[in-house]
């Protein structure tokens, strides 16, 4: 298992570890909470499977000569965008499915991805405070 490999499992699981929290606040909060949880699932699934594509499609970027590289990239970025639309089509039109709830699930790898950053941040002012 490489090292981005590694990065991947890990905000993957805390994706997963984090929506199955929300949902457990859904429970709490909403009278007829099956909406909600079904959108954050529609919108953390799909969240988790465009982000490994981009994975996909960096890793086969990097072995591309210079001129096919854009090309590519910006396809496939496209087709995320795609991805992403058809998703929050389904999600506004779907009476069982929540749209912000979704919205909320399409932001779950971002939402990790910035809260490790501020952690890390923070751990590493603490550590460096020690030090001194």
């Amino acid at each position: 298992m490489s090292l981005q490999d590694n990065i991947q499992y890990k905000i993957i699981k805390r994706v997963f570890i984090l929506t199955i929290l929300i949902i457990g606040v859904f429970f709490l909060v909403f009278p007829e909470p099956m909406p909600y949880i079904y959108g954050i699932i529609f919108g953390s699934t799909i969240n988790v499977l465009n982000f490994r594509l981009m994975s996909l499609t960096l890793e086969k970027a990097v072995g591309m000569s210079n001129n096919k590289i854009m090309p590519y990239v910006v396809g496939n970025y496209m087709v995320r965008y795609l991805i992403y639309g058809i998703v929050l089509t389904i999600s506004a039109i779907a009476d069982y499915i929540n749209f912000y709830s979704t919205v909320l699930g399409i932001f779950m790898v971002k939402t990790i991805i910035i809260s490790d950053t501020f952690y890390d941040i923070i751990k590493g002012k603490k550590t460096s405070k020690m030090q001194n």
